[in-house]
């Protein structure tokens, strides 16, 4: 009898779906049951073989040698996991396999996965594809009943090859031409650069701006407050003088209400989550990198089983979800959930086309919970924040609007008009799931508050108590976070001129998919190009440079986000592959040419004065994520030696965290505050304060340590030795 061969990206999904098709026999690297056998790939197997395999001169890197244009693209086995690939090619070559059901990802980098494995190993069999959005025993089961032939995913794959390809000849050529040219290490990626470019483009904005001074206009009755607005409804003044003539004029008068105004209002609730829209919410909420929201969103996914497919671009969920909508609330309705999901049970569960759209959801349906019950105890602190904001998010969305009755008073005195407004709760609906703070990013104008107002009638005269003038300045745009980053990137719309490229961009992923723009920032921060300071982002010298020094149609957000277009159409079977790769190869020798007949020249100013033990080349200084970093400039060196730790150790007079500098016994801890200390008094200190202390305290920082790949390795040693000797 024939078996049916399972291909898995990770091991742990692989042992979730064996679990349930009854593969309960262990071997190496896969597991057999009487149907089906299932492996695993281990994340990529396969792989765009490197330039030096087309021809040995790419070994060194040679200007003149570019552009790299290989006349098909190789695809070769990754050494380190080359073990698990023999053994899925070898399962793929068995007699008794009859066919291959692809059970990775579902979505483009899955696919890709899946299909350079099966191209590489020659299997030609029958292909069918498992397409779920949970990893529950109901949802695989489900999906096994309902797999697809791997033909409809066809155009997913090109599409996810096209991506591979284009970042290939782009991002290397681009990259080599770079680092030839200015003898500095140097990189450009399709989506990296016109990141970055955004990045620069805010830091120039910033630096450029000429704060204005403005005043506005407050006059207090009995019980509120008034605010001045001219004809057109504006607030601000930006002549001084004007202001206090206005201020002079009210003075000591009255003022008459000529008209109230109360209108019912209704705001809907907030839209679910795709993964974009989950890092912005988790970085504001929580400082969680975009990349760090997405391994946590991976573990509650494939470990716990509590919430949908991540990788997600769509904040809706198609019509066949909506049976499954008790049972998801059935499965949060404990701890602070309890209560609204009850009483959402007990009602009629409203949906509208905010939350139900089937022309909304392309590949997976938004985040939600699944109907798999959830023990809160089970999970971290970490997954239970992202828990917690998907729980909440869906709860809301099941939710009534926020019904509200607004009131707009207006008033006249001596030719002028004053405007207050005030706002009465009717309903708080989907409101009361954030106990009354709203969990979106919109917020009142702070020069047009709301505020209780008492009963008055038209044509009512009130005496102005006092009138003064409000002085404020304008504010440059605010810098980047990761929060506002991701949603740059999402929407680039903003900087580009071509008005219909921009309407479409914002129809589709914009710059990078939600997949990938985590890994793009993380980028950015390990190159050296944008540093952390606080939750903003700032471009570094080096970043700078490399705009100016990175052709302008790579920077450009209106070609990248163009591609990215293209990328989706060739998903949906709207555009031709071949097409795209040829343009591809074309516009890759034309950024070549112009990095090498740029006239511009590239000046490290953060270069020491200490040498390279390897090369003897003055080394530079940059901020790496865990502290301070002594670089080589030379990348076929590639030295790199740490000189200051940012720690988790607190400065014992201002509480900030300290950097630990130096070597061996020499090692100092400094603070911001001018707070020194050796490490050797840190530790005597220490143990003398721990002896008072429980071991299990000393255990959970030094879990929390490795938990945060420890950035103070010193002072963990510290801890461990404390702990060693008290286990004695």
């Amino acid at each position: 009898m024939g078996k049916t061969l399972v291909l898995t990206e990770k091991p742990s999904v692989g042992r979730d779906l064996a679990k349930v098709l009854n593969c309960n026999q262990n071997s190496n690297g896969y597991l057999v049951g009487q149907k089906y056998i299932v492996t695993w790939a281990l994340g990529h197997l396969v792989t765009l073989a490197d330039p030096e395999a087309y021809n040995k001169k790419y070994k060194n890197w040679n200007l003149e040698d570019l552009p790299m244009l290989p006349d098909r693209m190789e695809l070769v086995v990754i050494k380190e996991t080359s073990k698990q690939y023999g053994i899925v090619r070898s399962l793929m070559k068995q007699q008794d396999i009859n066919e291959l059901v692809i059970a990775t990802d579902a979505g483009r980098e899955g696919e890709l996965v899946a299909r350079w494995i099966i191209e590489k190993a020659g299997f030609r069999k029958p292909i069918k594809r498992l397409w779920i959005s949970s990893q529950t025993d109901k949802a695989i089961k489900e999906g096994f009943n309902q797999l697809k032939p791997a033909k409809e995913f066809d155009n997913l794959y090109k599409a996810a090859q096209c991506r591979a390809e284009a970042d290939w000849l782009i991002g290397l050529n681009v990259t080599r031409a770079l680092t030839c040219k200015y003898n500095a290490q140097l990189s450009a990626g399709r989506v990296q650069t016109p990141t970055l470019a955004m990045i620069v483009q805010r830091e120039n904005e910033i630096k450029s701006f000429v704060p204005k001074d403005y005043w506005t206009i407050e006059a207090k009755v009995n019980g509120f407050t008034l605010l001045w607005k001219d004809k057109s409804g504006n607030a601000r003044l930006f002549d001084k003088s004007k202001a206090e003539a206005i201020v002079s004029k009210l003075t000591g008068q009255t003022v008459e209400i000529t008209d109230i105004k109360k209108e019912a209002k209704s705001e809907p609730h907030p839209l679910a989550y795709d993964l974009t829209e989950l890092q912005r919410d988790a970085n504001k909420r929580y400082g969680y990198s975009a990349k760090q929201t997405l391994s946590i969103m991976q573990s509650l996914y494939e470990r716990h089983k509590v919430l949908t497919y991540p990788r997600t671009d769509s904040r809706h969920i198609t019509a066949d979800i909506v049976a499954t909508l008790p049972d998801r609330l059935r499965s949060i309705a404990i701890g602070p959930y309890a209560v609204m999901a009850q009483n959402l049970l007990r009602g009629k569960i409203s949906t509208t086309s905010r939350l139900v759209d089937n022309s909304k959801v392309s590949d997976h349906h938004a985040i939600i919970p699944t109907e798999q019950p959830v023990r809160l105890s089970a999970l971290s602190n970490e997954e239970r924040n992202i828990f917690d904001l998907v729980a909440k998010r869906f709860l809301a969305v099941l939710s009534p609007a926020y019904q509200y009755e607004q009131t707009t008073v207006k008033a006249e005195s001596s030719g002028e008009q004053l405007i207050a407004r005030g706002k009465v709760t009717k309903s708080l609906g989907w409101k009361a799931v954030y106990n009354d703070r709203s969990n979106t990013d919109s917020a009142n104008d702070d020069e047009d508050k709301e505020q209780s107002l008492p009963p008055m009638q038209k044509g009512d005269k009130l005496k102005l108590l006092s009138v003064k003038s409000v002085n404020g300045k304008t504010k440059p745009p605010a810098r980047y976070t990761e929060a506002t980053l991701l949603t740059a990137m999402e929407h680039p719309g903003k900087f580009i001129e071509d008005e219909s490229l921009r309407e479409a961009l914002d129809r589709t992923n914009g710059l990078g998919t939600p997949a990938t723009r985590a890994d793009i920032i993380e980028k950015l921060f390990n190159t050296f190009y944008i540093e952390r300071k606080g939750k903003e982002i700032y471009p570094t010298a080096k970043g700078i440079q490399l705009i100016d020094l990175a052709p302008s149609e790579l920077r450009s957000a209106e070609l990248t986000a163009k591609w990215e277009q293209q990328l989706y159409d060739i998903s949906k079977g709207k555009a031709n592959a071949d097409v795209f790769i040829s343009n591809i190869r074309s516009h890759a020798g034309k950024l070549v040419s112009s990095v090498a007949a740029s006239a511009e020249a590239y000046r490290h100013d953060n270069m020491t004065r200490t040498r390279c033990p390897e090369c003897g080349k003055f080394l530079l200084e940059v901020n790496g994520k865990k502290g301070r970093m002594l670089i080589c400039p030379d990348r076929e060196c590639g030295y790199r030696k740490g000189v200051a730790q940012l720690s988790n150790a607190r400065c014992p007079e201002c509480h900030k965290r300290m950097e630990l500098k130096g070597e061996g016994e020499g090692r100092l801890f400094t603070c911001s505050c001018g707070f020194r200390e050796k490490l050797s008094s840190f530790s005597k200190r220490m143990d003398e304060k721990t002896e008072s202390s429980d071991k299990r305290t000393v255990q959970k920082y030094l879990q929390q340590q490795k938990k945060e790949e420890p950035i103070n390795s010193a002072m963990a040693e510290a801890l461990v030795k404390w702990k060693e000797m008290h286990d004695k």
